[in-house]
C-alpha cells in the first residue's frame, strides 16, 4: 500500500461523527499515516496512529497480505469482518459505546490539583504505569503529548497521579481519553482531569466525547458524573492485538 497526503482523502471520512477519530486525527495533528491501495482513484484507504486504525473502501479490492503490515483496533464497516479475519483468523470484536456531552452539560469547574502538563513533567511520568501507557500514544509518546500541550494532570511527590487528555482531535469533535494511576484511584481524579480536558476542549469551539467498553464501569461512571450522554454503540475489531481488560 501507499502512503499519501492526509488532506487529500478527507471525503473518504465524511461526516464527522463522535467515535474514533483516527483519520481527523493524523490531518490535523500530523501523527499518524493514512495509506491507500493505489494513487490515483484509491478503491481502499486506511488511516493509522499507533495501533489505531479507520478502514474505509471496498474490502474487495485488497487481500488480507495487504493487511499484514497493520495490527491494532479497527474501526470499520461490518463488511471488512471476513477479509480482515482473513489477515488474522484470532481477529475479535471489542465493543465500544460512544457518548457525547450535551451542550446543556455545565462545564466543571477547576479542581486545584489539576494542572496543565509541560515537558518539564518528563520525570514525573517516567513512573507511569504499562497499564496507562497508551494515553500518549497518539501523540507519538510522552514527549510528544507533553509538547502538545493537551494533558491535564495531578502529580503527587514527583509522581503523575492521573492524565486526561484528547486522544483523537477532529474538526467538531474531540475524544478524552483518561487514566489514573492504581495507587490513586477513587479519590475521584479521573473526573477531575476529565473536567478540565472539557473545558479546552469547548474554549476550542468543540464537543467532547467518551468511548469506552460496556463492561468498563470505572470509565462509565466518570462519564455518567460528568453528564455525557450516549448516542450509539459501536464495535472495533482487535487485529493481531489483545482486547484490554477494563482497569
Amino acid at each position: 500500500m501507499l502512503t499519501v497526503a492526509p488532506h487529500l482523502l478527507r471525503p473518504w471520512f465524511t461526516p464527522e461523527r463522535p467515535g474514533p477519530l483516527v483519520y481527523e486525527h493524523v490531518t490535523r495533528t500530523g501523527h499518524g499515516t493514512v495509506w491507500v491501495d493505489r494513487w490515483p482513484d484509491p478503491r481502499v484507504v486506511v488511516a493509522e496512529v499507533s495501533g489505531n486504525l479507520s478502514v474505509r473502501g471496498d474490502p474487495a479490492r485488497v487481500g488480507p497480505e495487504a493487511l499484514a503490515r497493520f495490527s491494532g483496533f479497527v474501526d470499520a464497516p461490518p463488511e471488512w469482518l471476513p477479509v480482515l479475519r482473513a489477515s488474522d483468523p484470532g481477529v475479535a470484536a471489542w465493543d465500544r459505546v460512544i457518548a457525547v456531552l450535551p451542550d446543556s452539560a455545565p462545564t466543571p469547574p477547576p479542581h486545584p490539583g489539576v494542572r496543565l502538563l509541560t515537558p518539564d513533567d518528563v520525570p514525573a511520568l517516567a513512573s507511569l504505569s504499562a497499564d496507562s501507557s497508551w494515553i500518549a500514544k497518539t501523540w507519538g509518546d510522552v514527549e510528544g503529548m507533553l509538547a502538545a500541550g493537551v494533558a491535564r494532570g495531578v502529580v503527587v511527590d514527583g509522581r503523575i497521579a492521573a492524565i486526561a487528555l484528547p486522544f483523537y482531535v477532529g474538526g467538531t469533535y474531540e475524544d478524552i481519553g483518561v487514566v489514573t494511576e492504581p495507587g490513586h484511584r477513587r479519590k475521584g481524579l479521573s473526573t477531575a482531569c476529565a473536567g478540565a480536558v472539557i473545558a479546552d476542549i469547548r474554549a476550542r469551539g468543540h464537543v467532547p466525547t467518551w468511548c469506552t467498553s460496556p463492561d468498563n464501569l470505572a470509565s462509565r461512571g466518570v462519564a455518567a458524573k460528568l453528564g455525557f450522554a450516549h448516542v450509539r454503540d459501536d464495535v472495533l475489531y482487535a487485529l493481531r492485538t489483545p482486547i484490554p481488560k477494563p482497569g
